[in-house]
């Protein structure tokens, strides 16, 4: 990027490029505004694969391949978490190594319902103004799939999948002799021929809908936006109730960037890391945290993941991420969660890969030479696997202030954050298992999670919006309290998690903030 534009004032600023950053941007572009992406990543090459597992340790051999260069300081139930942070960097961020199933939460995940009380009192925003914006995020991302036959109220029409699979087929009815109602999942991917489903990994294509395919692209052909990657914003700077400015590093060269909006998109772990590290005279505790509850309230879903078998002798061939059930989003007014197709088959890589994962978390972690001894046990799960499906249960979790993210400034580029399981939360992971061993009962399948699994590619929850600025650090509009030019459009602001993915709803709610900034900043409405 030239100097022109990076001494330029810009409409609106947008720090992340992900999932939210990439569509609030589009959406900007569209209606006419001058927007800056600001990312750490850099652009890559289109047609690159790579998924968000890079084995490197290198920071800059990670950041050439889009994951994040820097380790987590965690902790998890008091135990040290020192896994890569689950996010992408440059367009599209974590979005563009995602296996694209973007579902509707339900009613009660916004609101109370008459069944189902909502733990914190409902979000500010309810689920019928919600509406328009997941229709028009569903259509934006283009997504196919069936309608869910368990669920009440009619979502707009969906694109339609990719036949299934004899065996996936067969695996439908059987779920349906016991009594389960499996629909297509809602996926971003338009398919085609060649489509790769690019589960899990970058789509050298644009079949997959993602925040790069979807919004960051799109807004660059306006011609009114821009991208510079390889930049850190450091802090937030102004006066106590407006942004001026950013200071930043492109490239390890210190640079001021400056906009008459800013738009925090860098994900619930990156965006409070950031307003605490802009703690100084103007503002004490950070930016935008005179409530306290910046980095506060910090949820992940948990995962359980369960190898099912089709029926033998079928052929399998067709599209992998294709099935999921709500049967067990809920029991007698306690919250669970969605149940779906991983995508992936239980592979001998892919149990190696899921033994690594805990080797990693496991006291051995030191003994790196020990890694290697986890082919053995994948290489015999394999073959008493064979051709089983791994579906995955997504439970939610509910925000406690304690669970938070923090900054500390020994590690200016590590995020840290303190997490624990409650009570509550282990007793409806108790109930949720209970309850997919019971769906399941009759068809072959084994759980494959064992403890307790932190989804940390969920982080949501950590600036929570509020119509009262004592509990939350945004208003309904996603706002910082206080603060007049300075938005919020990732997963952060979600009060609770939801029982299914969070990428819909991000997707919904970055149209909608881009909406109001675009009617606050005197442009119609964006396509």
């Amino acid at each position: 990027m030239d100097k022109a534009a990076m001494d330029k004032v810009w409409d609106v600023i947008v720090i992340g490029a992900g999932m939210g950053g990439g569509l609030c941007g589009r959406a900007l572009a569209e209606a006419g505004l001058s927007v800056l992406f600001v990312d750490r990543g850099r652009e890559g090459p289109r047609r690159a694969v790579n998924a968000l597992d890079c084995a490197d340790d290198d920071a800059f051999a990670r950041s050439l391949h889009g994951c994040w260069p820097t380790r987590l300081r965690g902790r998890f139930d008091g135990r040290p978490v020192t896994d890569y942070a689950m996010q992408g960097t440059g367009p599209g961020g974590t979005s563009v190594f995602y296996a694209a199933s973007l579902e509707r939460p339900e009613r009660h995940d916004l609101e109370s319902t008459a069944a189902m009380p909502h733990p914190t009192g409902g979000w500010p925003v309810g689920f019928d103004e919600f509406r328009p914006w997941f229709d028009r995020a569903q259509a934006l991302m283009a997504l196919s799939g069936t309608p869910d036959p368990l669920r009440p109220d009619a979502v707009a029409p969906l694109r339609d999948p990719p036949p299934l699979s004899p065996a996936e087929t067969g695996l439908v009815e059987r779920l349906q002799a016991r009594g389960l109602h499996p629909y297509r999942m809602h996926l971003a991917i338009r398919g085609g021929p060649g489509c790769m489903e690019c589960i899990g990994h970058k789509c050298p294509r644009d079949c997959k809908q993602d925040g790069r395919s979807a919004g960051v692209e799109p807004a660059l052909a306006t011609g009114r936006a821009a991208f510079l990657g390889d930049t850190v914003v450091r802090r937030l700077c102004g006066g106590p109730d407006r942004i001026t400015h950013v200071e930043a590093e492109t490239a390890g060269v210190p640079v001021t960037l400056r906009a008459q909006v800013f738009v925090l998109a860098a994900g619930a772990l990156g965006s409070p890391h950031l307003l605490l590290a802009s703690a100084g005279r103007t503002w004490p505790q950070g930016c935008a945290n005179e409530s306290g509850l910046v980095g506060r309230g910090l949820m992940f879903h948990l995962g359980e993941r369960v190898a099912i078998w089709p029926p033998r002798g079928l052929d399998r061939t067709g599209p992998l991420k294709t099935l999921c059930l709500r049967d067990f989003y809920a029991h007698e007014g306690r919250r669970l969660g969605l149940f779906q197709s991983l995508g992936v088959p239980a592979s001998y890589g892919n149990i190696v890969h899921l033994l690594n994962e805990r080797y990693d978390r496991s006291v051995l972690r030191r003994f790196r030479p020990g890694r290697e001894f986890t082919r053995i046990p994948a290489l015999i799960a394999a073959r008493l696997l064979g051709e089983a499906r791994v579906f995955v249960g997504i439970l939610e979790d509910l925000p406690l202030d304690d669970n938070r993210v923090t900054h500390d400034p020994a590690h200016p580029d590590a995020f840290t954050f303190v997490y624990r399981l409650s009570d509550d939360l282990r007793a409806r992971r108790a109930l949720f298992r209970r309850r997919i061993k019971q769906g399941l009962r009759g068809i072959r399948s084994i759980f494959l999670s064992l403890q307790p699994e932190l989804n940390l590619a969920h982080p949501c929850g950590t600036l929570r919006f509020s119509d009262d600025p004592r509990r939350g650090v945004l208003d309904r509009d996603c706002r910082a309290h206080g603060i007049n030019n300075l938005y919020v459009a990732d997963s952060s602001f979600m009060p609770t998690s939801t029982g299914v993915n969070p990428s819909l709803t991000i997707a919904a709610n970055a149209l909608r903030v881009a909406d109001v900034i675009a009617r606050r900043q005197g442009q119609p409405a964006g396509r």
